[in-house]
């Protein structure tokens, strides 16, 4: 499975700690940057890690920033993403099973511990595929306003 990785100047440290953590479970993981510590704008780096995952380059897409909340808007900017800010396990759980989320969207204040157990129940948990869950992705996908 094709995981990228992308985060602001917060997130540096994180995705490192996270690339080793999936690597270690033999994911593929690539890294959409930055690495620097210096500030950068996010979405340039949120917006190349969504179009990998639209454009099916990778499976999964992990964000990070300092609150997770703006990556997430710029991720979901782009069609065929959907990405969500989660805080915990059951929240994980839930966008996959019920949305089919396909990006991941962190803060960079949570424990790498906790950060590892989000990411593995996120990539761990199927799509329902449940007709009502359908439907609404369906409409969210086709709504051009």
């Amino acid at each position: 499975m094709k995981i990228g990785i992308a985060n602001d100047h917060h997130g540096i440290e994180i995705n490192q700690k996270l690339t080793k953590y999936l690597t270690d479970l033999g994911y593929d993981v690539y890294n959409y940057g930055p690495d620097t510590t210096d500030p950068v704008d996010y979405p340039i780096y949120a917006f190349k890690l969504a179009e990998a995952v639209a454009h099916k380059d990778l499976d999964f897409g992990i964000v990070i920033c300092n609150t997770g909340i703006g990556v997430c808007i710029a991720c979901n900017k782009v069609k065929g993403i959907r990405c969500a800010k989660v805080n915990d396990e059951w929240e994980a759980k839930m966008t996959r099973q019920d949305n089919d989320a396909n990006v991941l969207a962190l803060s960079s204040r949570l424990s790498i511990d906790n950060m590892q157990k989000i990411v593995s129940v996120f990539l761990n948990t199927p799509f329902s595929n449940e007709d009502r869950h359908q439907r609404r992705i369906d409409l969210i996908n086709n709504y051009n306003g």
